[in-house]
């Protein structure tokens, strides 16, 4: 094997947005800032935190609660022509 081609590896602390840190090995050299880890993830600790985008959960809630409730489109008889039929 070539010498002096792989990086070198330092102990370094990730630090968490919910304040929770810890030390891990990398080749970085500086702290690394993270937005989530397993201290605050929803996997992890069993709560959800929705994060509502204009809306958009509730939206979604309001259009899929209806229960079963689903518009039926009704066919065309055999015998009834239709717009699109070729002739």
């Amino acid at each position: 094997m070539k010498q002096d081609i792989h990086p070198n590896y330092h102990e370094i602390n990730v630090i968490c947005a919910c304040g929770h840190s810890f030390k891990t090995g990398s080749t970085m050299k500086d702290d690394l800032h993270v937005e989530i880890c397993s201290d605050c993830h929803p996997f992890f600790t069993g709560k959800q935190k929705l994060v509502d985008t204009a809306g958009r959960v509730d939206r979604f809630k309001r259009r899929y609660s209806r229960g079963g409730q689903t518009e039926t489109v009704q066919a065309a008889a055999p015998g009834e022509a239709t717009e699109n039929a070729s002739v």
